[in-house]
């Protein structure tokens, strides 16, 4: 086995600890997903250019928190027999959706794939919601003084507003819809998981956004530690941080998800240690659920685990049960 950089894996395995959700925590996002349900979602196609051949790019366009105008790629299989099984990516911290050749190994398996930018990131998605306060570099501290401001409210609810957006669309059977990304977008797929029942699937990888307190205890780099960076400068607002943020955790998220997840770790990953994951992992309240370990990699894409998400996909949103 590789040197230890969090628990030893028989632990991470049991580690379930306590929730850190606040009492009004349910009624809190009811309240936040029923005000994102009363803007018009005012959304948009482009057709592209892009030189794939049975696959049709298209650049779209919706509305959601605080008049964002969010962004994305969406490609349809071409031709199409009956409606189609969809997935949705949700990316990584600071990144974006990238090119639309990022997404084609699932489009030319048949499934429509929306791929969006989440706001003020990297990508096209704008962000127009007025934070309070000051923050470090990066996202994790803005609009930390309440859960009302904090960015990731609006992230998380661009996120569920994808979902939105394939409902529009006659060519996707909504009974087939399966979510993923890697690291934040692991952690945007869990969120979504936790918020909103229409997703058949949810496959998060080497998942971020996952019980923040360990998290910063434990991370070596960022994001976690913007958190710790902030709590430098301002060592009296450490407990009302974490209060903001629990609303946040995929841990305290977890036990609404009801979909079949497939989830991944590093065991040698510095940046979401592993604890952070499994402690979401343990509080899931999926039937069907399973961890893929992989003993030697760390925070990173893992090309190994691409089998089972093909074959997991394939499971759930097609209904071929390979083995």
């Amino acid at each position: 086995m590789p040197p230890l950089v969090d628990m030893p894996l028989d632990e991470l395995r049991t580690y379930r600890p306590p929730l850190t959700k606040q009492p009004d925590f349910d009624t809190f996002w009811e309240e936040t997903l029923a005000a994102a349900a009363r803007i018009p979602l005012d959304p948009a196609l482009e057709p592209t250019n892009y030189p794939a051949r049975r696959v049709q790019v298209y650049q779209v366009f919706y509305d959601s928190w605080d008049g964002a105008r969010i962004t994305g790629w969406y490609l349809v299989p071409t031709p199409r027999d009956g409606p189609l099984p969809a997935l949705v990516y949700y990316h990584g911290y600071t990144g974006w959706t990238g090119e639309p050749h990022t997404h084609l190994a699932w489009a030319l398996q048949g499934y429509a794939v929306l791929a969006v930018d989440l706001r003020g990131q990297a990508g096209r998605s704008d962000d127009t919601t007025p934070y309070p306060g000051g923050h470090v570099r990066g996202w994790m501290t803005v609009g930390t003084r309440s859960p009302h401001t904090y960015y990731y409210r609006g992230a998380y609810v661009d996120c569920v507003r994808a979902l939105d957006f394939l409902e529009t669309r006659d060519e996707v059977d909504m009974q087939r819809v399966g979510i993923m990304g890697v690291s934040q977008g692991g952690g945007l797929t869990l969120a979504v998981a936790g918020l909103d029942a229409r997703p058949k699937l949810a496959m998060p990888e080497i998942p971020f956004l996952c019980h923040f307190r360990r998290g910063v205890d434990m991370a070596q780099t960022d994001p976690y530690l913007e958190i710790a960076e902030y709590l430098k400068r301002f060592p009296k607002e450490e407990a009302n941080i974490f209060r903001t943020v629990s609303y946040f955790d995929c841990m305290n998220l977890a036990p609404r998800v009801r979909c079949p997840v497939l989830m991944n770790v590093g065991l040698l990953d510095t940046c979401c240690p592993p604890s952070t994951i499994y402690a979401t992992f343990n509080h899931l309240g999926s039937a069907v659920k399973e961890m893929a370990v992989y003993p030697y990699h760390k925070h990173e894409h893992i090309d190994a685990h691409w089998e089972d998400k093909i074959r997991w996909a394939n499971r759930y949103l097609w209904n071929e049960h390979t083995p």
